[in-house]
Order: C-alpha cells, then structure tokens, then sequence
C-alpha cells in the first residue's frame, strides 16, 4: 500500500475513521496492557484505547484492530507493544503540580537531611515529559545554597520511551513554563524562540531519565531519601498497589518520604508508612 492511499480523502483512510473497537478486540487489548504494564482499562476507558490506537492504526495503515492485534503476536510485536503503551499512557502533568509537594520538600525535608553525609537521592517514578524531575531540581536549588557540595541526584522514570525522551530534551512551550514561580524562571529557563524555552543545564546535570516499568525488575540500588509517584497507582488494582509500595519502602532509607497524587492514598494499602498529610507519607517500616 501506497503512503498516498492513507492521505485524507483516501477510502483507507475513510475505513480508519470507522473502523470499530470490538468486544473481543477490546479485552484482548487491555489484557496485553495490564500484562506488560500494570494498568487496569475498564470499560470507561474504552473511548480512550479506540481513539488513541486508531491513530497507532493510521500509521501503520490497518484498518481493524484484529489485524492491529496480529500485529501484536507478531514478530514485530515487541516493538510496537511499546508503542501501544505509550499511546495508552495517560501523561498528564505540568511544572509544580500539587505545589504543596514542593514546599514540604524544601520547607521539612531537605533541611532534616543529615549533614554529614551529604548525599541526597529522590526518585520521580512515573515522570511523564519531565515536569516533575526538573521542579524537584530547581526545589533544590532553591532550598539548598551549597548544593554543589552534595552528592545529589535525581532519578525521572517512565513507562512510555516518548516521555523520557521529551523529558531528557528539556525543551517546553512557553505557556508551560509560565507555571514555574518567577524567581526560579528567571534563575534555570532560558528562552529558546517566541513559543519554546530550555531547562538549564544545572538541572539537567542533576537529572538522570531513565525507560522503567514499575512492575518490572529495578535495576537501581537506593536508598533514597524521597520518592515521588503521583497519580500512578490510580491505574492499577489494589493487590499491585500493595505490592508495589512495598517496593518502594525497601527502596527508601528508614524515614524516607512518599509524595503521591492528590486522589490516591495508602489507607488499607500498605501499613510500612505514616501519614504527614496532604498525601505525604514518610516510610515507618
């Protein structure tokens, strides 16, 4: 099949707009997803999965989800499964969402970071385009004046390869970037053109993005003093998001902090924490 006969207009691309998200298309697929990544799709997030594949169909120029799905089993299936995922992936975010996270950050955790040592790790796990990680960079900078002298780093994960990539590029539009308080605008952002701006390298250097899925192996070691993982677990079930907080108190040194979303809580979900408010949890366990 020609590129051209997938053009607007064209009947392929007339069947694209029609084609149909069958019942037995639909389990199949969210079967796959909760397989290689956790997420659960009910049937509320059928219109999701229909429009955001349609569009994985126009590009490579399907035109039903059952041939989508041989796709899939298919020897090229590795590689587009990834693809699947990222698509599916709900990516949601903005620089200093949920602003009280960052000032308990900078305002109750860094200062109570012994001195000695000086090594500081914070996770973002599920980082998204990066707004996340480079928010918790200009955090420390702002809180911590010989930060240099640290032994800091940030580790920004995600499932979808498209997001790290984004977020490792540090390049935003304008009107995103209009989120960062002015001060700390001034001091890291640096104007690009009339519509894009660039994180500076001094958080860039703090950051490391990494491709990760939470349920699989983590190849990092830890400890670290804070993680956050906000408005992740909403997508999986309860017996995942028990074993997965788990997880992520082993990965926190004893009276290390948890930062999730502002819908998502540990109540009768994992008993390694203690509540601080305003979905804060610092690890007891």
């Amino acid at each position: 099949m020609s590129a051209a006969a997938a053009l607007p207009g064209s009947p392929v691309a007339a069947l694209m707009q029609d084609v149909i998200l069958h019942d037995e298309d639909f389990v199949a697929i969210a079967a796959m997803v909760r397989e290689a990544s956790g997420i659960v799709l009910g049937q509320n997030k059928r219109d999701l999965v229909h429009g955001r594949l349609r569009r994985r169909l126009r590009a490579l120029r399907l035109t039903s989800f059952a041939d989508y799905r041989a796709m899939l089993d298919g020897p090229e299936g590795a590689e587009e499964r990834v693809r699947m995922i990222n698509a599916i992936t709900t990516n949601l975010t903005g620089f200093f969402r949920e602003p009280h996270h960052f000032d308990a950050l900078g305002d109750r955790v860094l200062p109570a970071l012994p001195r000695d040592q000086r090594r500081l790790r914070i996770w973002s796990a599920g980082c998204s385009s990066g707004e996340e990680p480079y928010s918790i960079a200009m955090t420390l900078h702002r809180a911590m004046p010989d930060l240099e002298a640290w032994d800091a780093k940030v580790l920004a994960t995600d499932i979808d390869t498209d997001m790290v990539a984004h977020g490792a590029a540090g390049l935003y539009g304008m009107e995103r970037a209009a989120a960062i308080p002015a001060e700390l605008r001034r001091a890291h952002v640096r104007r690009v053109d009339a519509s894009t701006v660039a994180m500076g390298d001094e958080l860039k250097e703090l950051i490391a993005f990494r491709s990760l899925n939470l349920l699989g192996p983590w190849p990092m070691r830890g400890p670290f003093d804070a993680i956050f993982c906000r408005n992740v677990v909403i997508y999986f079930d309860k017996p995942t998001q028990r074993v997965l907080f788990d997880r992520f108190a082993e990965m926190l040194k004893p009276g290390g902090i948890l930062f999730v979303g502002h819908s998502e809580s540990l109540y009768r979900v994992s008993e390694r924490f203690t509540h601080l408010g305003r979905t804060i949890y610092r690890r007891v366990q």
